[in-house]
Order: C-alpha cells, then sequence, then structure tokens
C-alpha cells in the first residue's frame, strides 16, 4: 500500500514569445511582480521551429525563457495557466495575440507544460487546463518524448533546462538542510 505525501516544490518556467521584443520583456516584469524574481533569463532566441503562430502573430517571432527563483506546489499550474491566458488575452490586437506565454515547471524527474487542449497523453487537471509531459530527466539530461514540440527538443533548450534544473536541485538542497 503507498502512503500519500506531499510533492516536493517545483520551479515554474514560462516561454514566452512573441513578434515584438519590447511585449516580451513588458511581460517579463509584470510576471516578476506576481511570481516574484526571475532567478534566470535565455538570450533572445529566434522562435523557428514552426510557422504555426506567424498567422495570427506575425513574423519573426522573439522568444525568451525564463523561470523564478520562488518555488511553488506542483498543483499551483493550472492557476499560473488561467493567469498567463489572462495576461495573453491583455495584450490581444484586433483579436491577435501579440504574444504567447507557455507555462510549465521543472521537478527532478521531468518538465511538465499546462495547455489548454487534450490529448491522449495529456492528463486533466482542472478548470480545463491539462498537464503535458514533454521532457522527461534521465542519464543526466532531459530526453524527449515521443510528443515531444519542435521548439523543446531544441539541444540548446534542452541545455537551458538542464541549467534550471540543475540550480532547482541546488534550491531543494538547500531547503532541506534548513528543515
Amino acid at each position: 500500500m503507498s502512503f500519500p505525501r506531499e510533492p516536493e516544490l517545483v520551479k515554474i518556467v514560462l516561454s514566452l514569445f512573441s513578434p515584438e521584443r519590447e511585449c516580451i520583456e513588458k511581460v517579463i516584469s509584470e510576471l516578476s511582480g506576481i511570481y516574484g524574481p526571475v532567478d534566470w533569463s535565455s538570450p533572445e532566441l529566434f522562435f523557428d521551429r514552426t510557422r504555426y503562430y506567424a498567422r495570427e502573430m506575425g513574423w519573426p517571432l522573439f522568444r525568451r525563457v525564463i523561470s523564478f527563483e520562488k518555488l511553488v506546489a506542483p498543483d499551483r499550474l493550472v492557476e499560473i495557466k488561467l493567469k498567463t491566458n489572462e495576461i495573453e488575452r491583455q495584450y490581444l490586437h484586433e483579436g491577435n495575440r501579440r504574444i504567447n506565454i507557455d507555462p510549465g515547471q521543472i521537478s527532478l524527474e521531468r518538465l511538465v507544460l499546462a495547455t489548454g487542449k487534450n490529448y491522449v497523453h495529456r492528463i486533466y487537471l482542472s478548470k480545463g487546463i491539462y498537464a503535458d509531459l514533454t521532457l522527461i530527466f534521465r542519464k543526466e539530461s532531459f530526453r524527449l518524448v515521443p510528443w515531444t514540440y519542435p521548439d523543446y527538443a531544441a539541444p540548446e533548450i534542452i541545455g537551458y533546462l538542464n541549467g534550471v534544473r540543475k540550480r532547482y536541485k541546488e534550491q531543494l538542497k538547500e531547503i532541506n538542510q534548513s528543515v
């Protein structure tokens, strides 16, 4: 028999992309007012693994991946996705998004993204939000699963996420030493 226990805290990770660099920076500032200080930010990246968003948002698209210093309970993923959806709506222009925000969480074992779209591998959480297992951590690195989005499969992104996980692991160690 298993005994339920509270899971470890997780690290919030967000991917933001937009054709407007200034919009990305403004939203990052807004998000840090909500979730606390950003403790890591990728350099500006060109979002070119898909043209799926070009019709709605324009082209080229610029991307930043960030993480926050404060660790949170994993069940906050739904709340975070609903908040990022709200922020995206605030930046609509003529019904089109100016920014896309993909929230996720890193644990020692995986990267999980939040989505409003169901699919065979996605687990329903609540309030119309699903958990998408995007990457698993094995043998010193994040690894792809068959449905990993092409942009998250890029070696550059995996390298960045490995760095975020390393920082997260250090934070967990600090928490456990202080208990």
